[in-house]
């Protein structure tokens, strides 16, 4: 296989992992109407036993699961609220949608929020909540506790990103300083029953982390959120206000999220309906109709993103030159979500800076593909989902005055791949399953 033929089935391929999880078809799996009930992921409803349903959500990807979720139980949802991003649009009737931004929150989003706690406030013990929850949650559900304004929030976000903060880090802060995270949106929502519906973008799923957990227990604590302040020396930047709030919880003067034992919990059901394995396989199962071999490699790949760039180049200069971990052709696919450390002023993402730096080091090998793109169709602060790359790539960008070593160091992998026309640019994909890698090998 020809490079230019490598280059078109990894876009092929990652457009065949969206599919796999396409959140609308998502919902539709796990939950079904039938003969009088309502069927979530095998659990039953009798219909006659709900006097109200009420559908509340955040996410990139609840506008899409709202609008099937509708489909499906029409006028029986008595009201409902979603907020998704900035240019979303979906078809629903019953159920309102709250544009806001992301990542960094703003007052629409508190808007949004505060209009789906007042929502909650009215649930009775006969009613169900449907809560539609997605990677993006967290700064789509912005509602900071007595004394933290939207800004200080702001800041801290900003922050945490410069400074290589995991997603799972930032939600821990977040939960410790919000009204609506780390199960505080199912206390709420008490005494209705609950039912989530969640998409992951977290490295193994884990219910508390997932938009900052919503509808989960919360294990972590005050002491957990400021030993991540002082992690990152942010003792001295953070908003006065947030400090102030953080030091109140350990001194047990403000309140911890609820915990795993809060019998709440016994009335809400959390559901995962999609996360980065699904993606991966579909990915897989596109690759090998392709005439390529598949291997997934791990949907849990963290880490700074230029070493782990480092490690999936040397991967396929291994299956070039020996033919393992699999013969070529083939495909080496990966997912998860790595971390970047800004050093520069430059523009990109974890995802292009990944295909950089893996271009680096495939300079000159034959037949060698790599591409890494966000499912959600944003890489940073960009319009682009990732990059594509081969073993011409740094040929090409030098041939066109572009240092690109210079670039990867001032964090500028954007302009580089802009200047090759090699951005993933796929815009707004309505789902949000972490990162896809793929490296393909001719």
């Amino acid at each position: 296989m020809k490079v230019a033929v490598l280059r078109d089935s990894a876009s092929e391929i990652f457009c065949a992992s969206l599919q796999a999880v396409d959140p609308a078809e998502a919902a539709r799996r796990h939950l079904v109407c039938e003969g009088g009930h309502l069927m979530v992921d095998g659990a039953s409803y009798p219909l006659d036993s709900i006097e109200r349903i009420l559908l509340v959500g955040a996410g990139k990807a609840s506008g899409a699961m709202a609008e099937a979720i509708e489909g499906i139980l029409g006028d029986r949802i008595a009201d409902g609220l979603v907020t998704v991003t900035y240019g979303q649009s979906f078809s629903t009737r019953r159920v309102r949608l709250q544009e806001a931004g992301h990542p960094i929150p703003d007052d629409a989003g508190q808007r949004g929020a505060e209009a789906i706690l007042s929502l909650l406030s009215s649930a009775g013990e006969r009613d169900l909540v449907i809560a539609l929850i997605s990677g993006g949650g967290s700064a789509l559900l912005p509602l900071p506790v007595a004394g933290v304004r939207l800004g200080d929030k702001q800041e801290l976000t900003r922050q945490l990103l410069a400074c290589g903060a995991t997603i799972k880090e930032i939600n821990v802060i977040r939960k410790h300083i919000s009204r609506g995270k780390g199960g505080r949106l199912a206390a709420a929502a008490a005494p209705a029953r609950l039912v989530a519906l969640i998409l992951s973008d977290v490295v193994g799923d884990p219910l508390d982390a997932i938009a900052a957990g919503p509808t989960a227990p919360d294990r972590s604590s005050f002491a957990d959120a400021w030993a991540i302040i002082q992690k990152y020396d942010l003792e001295r930047t953070a908003p006065l206000a947030v400090l102030r709030h953080m030091q109140a919880g350990l001194r047990g003067e403000a309140p911890e999220t609820p915990k795993p034992q809060d019998p709440l919990f016994a009335r809400v059901r959390n559901v995962i309906v999609g996360n980065n394995l699904q993606a991966l396989k579909g990915a897989a199962a596109r690759a090998k109709t392709l005439g390529l071999s598949p291997l997934i490699l791990s949907s849990s790949v963290e880490g700074d993103t230029r070493e782990v760039a480092r490690v999936h180049a040397a991967l396929a200069r291994e299956v070039r030159a020996t033919g393992n971990p699999l013969p070529p052709p083939a495909c080496l696919i990966s997912g998860g979500e790595t971390t970047v450390t800004l050093r520069g002023k430059g523009k990109g993402g974890r995802n292009q800076e990944f295909v950089l730096a893996a271009a680096l080091e495939i300079d000159g090998l034959q037949d060698v593909v790599v591409l890494s793109a966000g499912t959600d169709g944003a890489d940073g602060l960009t319009d682009a989902a990732g990059a594509i790359a081969d073993g011409t790539t740094v040929f090409r960008a030098r041939s066109l005055g572009l240092d690109p070593v210079r670039l990867l160091d001032d964090n500028d992998s954007y302009h580089l791949f802009h200047r090759l026309g090699d951005l993933v640019v796929t815009g707004p994909t309505n789902t949000n399953v972490m990162d896809i890698r793929l490296i393909l090998v001719g």
